[in-house]
């Protein structure tokens, strides 16, 4: 495999089944978690998705791995399905492999992030975001 970062995103990506926006709807109705990463600036800017948890990218793996003291109370298990977004789809991918890698095997992320969201006329929220820290 070449190196860079390109290898590495087609690396992460490989064998894991991306959702689209809608389909990220979809998987939020039937109990995902939708996680977004994205940084308070990225989410003033862009808007906040409803029904999302809001993890800082640097603390995702201590709060989504269930054998770990930080997790979050819906970490329940190592079969739970978790939706990663982030602004375009790509921080998301890395995320996601890294749960994955954890042994989160139905972790994936949302192609073309909040980007494509926006871009597909999905609604955003006005509520205060579900910050988890």
């Amino acid at each position: 495999m070449s190196p860079g970062v390109e290898a590495l995103l087609e690396q992460a990506r490989a064998g894991m089944a991306r959702l689209t926006p809608q389909e990220t709807v979809q998987a939020a109705a039937r109990g995902a978690l939708v996680i977004d990463t994205r940084t308070d600036v990225q989410r003033r800017e862009q808007g906040d998705l409803p029904g999302v948890i809001v993890i800082d990218r640097t603390v995702l793996e201590w709060r989504i791995d269930p054998a770990s003291d930080w997790r979050i109370p819906e970490a329940t298990g190592y079969d739970i399905e978790v939706v990663v977004v982030c602004r375009q789809g790509y921080s998301s991918s890395l995320a996601a492999a890294s749960l994955r890698a954890l042994g989160l095997h139905r972790a994936t992320d949302m192609i073309g992030g909040v980007d494509a969201w926006r871009s597909a006329g999905l609604p955003f929220t006005d509520k205060p975001a579900d910050i988890r820290y």
